[in-house]
Parts: C-alpha cells; sequence; structure tokens
C-alpha cells in the first residue's frame, strides 16, 4: 500500500491514519513459512513541527514449530512501527529514518522489513520446553523416558559394583 502525505507534509499537527490487511505469507524463515495469516497493520503519519513520525503496529498469528520438541504451535506476533520519516536526508548513513518516493510512503516495504527483523531465530512452545531424549526420541515435556544416565566409560567398572549392590 502506498501512503500518499502530500496534504499533511507542510501541515504542522495534521495526521493520515492508515488500516489494511498484508499478505507476507511468502517469506520463508529458515525453511518454513510461519506467517501464513494476513498481517493486520494499522498506525498514522502525524507531522510533528515539520516532522513527519510514522507509529502503528503489525499483528499476525504465527504458525510455528517447537526447535526443541518439535510440537506444532500458534503465537501472535506484534510488531511496533515507529519511525522518522522525510523527503530527502541530508546524512546518507541515517538508516532509521524512512525516505518518501514523492509524496508517497511504501508501507508494504516499512512493514515487511520491520517483521523480518522482528521474528525470533529460535521458536519454543514453551519458555520451559525440555525438547526430546536425545537416545530415544521420547517427548521430556510428557514425562521422563526409559533410558537410564549416561555413565562416563572411565567410571563404567564402579557403575557395575552399584548394580550387583542393588
Amino acid at each position: 500500500m502506498r501512503l500518499e502525505l502530500r496534504e499533511i507534509i507542510h501541515v504542522p499537527d495534521a495526521s493520515r491514519s492508515f488500516q489494511y490487511e498484508l499478505d507476507l505469507s511468502e517469506l520463508d524463515f529458515y525453511g518454513r513459512r510461519p506467517i501464513v495469516h494476513p498481517v493486520q497493520v494499522q498506525g498514522s503519519v502525524t507531522n510533528h513541527a515539520g516532522a513527519l513520525v510514522l507509529e502503528g503496529t503489525a499483528r499476525s498469528t504465527l504458525e510455528l514449530v517447537c526447535d526443541r520438541c518439535g510440537k506444532s504451535f500458534s503465537r501472535e506476533k506484534v510488531v511496533p512501527l515507529d519511525s522518522l520519516v522525510a523527503q530527502e536526508l541530508e546524512d546518507e548513513e541515517s538508516d532509521d529514518i524512512l525516505l518518501l518516493e514523492g509524496t508517497q510512503l511504501d508501507l508494504d516495504e516499512v512493514v515487511t522489513t520491520a517483521f523480518i527483523l522482528a521474528m525470533d531465530t529460535k521458536n519454543l512452545c514453551s519458555d520451559d520446553c525440555k525438547g526430546l531424549c536425545a537416545k530415544c526420541g521420547a517427548d521430556l515435556n510428557l514425562g521422563p523416558c526409559g533410558c537410564g544416565p549416561d555413565v562416563d566409560p572411565r567410571l563404567a567398572a564402579l557403575a557395575q559394583l552399584l548394580d550387583k549392590t542393588e
């Protein structure tokens, strides 16, 4: 979506609001496409004493797979949108200021970039997920598996003595 800002560029305290849906289902993250639901985008661009400020949110429900136990789960992702907008840049190295194309702002590009940068590199179904047993593959969140503890080969003789006494 291209947002036309011609009416507010030179008018102090003027504002232009927006609300729309964006499809990011084609974005690939480590071989998966978790953004299967449309991203709900809403916010406004306001002229604060000559400085254009973009404020808003982008939200969607992600369909993820836990990196520890492999379970599928859903989680809502809310990404804040908060940036300065300018028609031209005085300093070419200013990465946190969005540049207008004429008098229009490409919101699709802004939201896509913000959503990509906010995605987690590791997804867990819960903070205390125990994962899978390295030996048998049992889900440790459901309870302990039947595997015995690993014995250091240097202490194997002592372990055999303990087994005989039990």
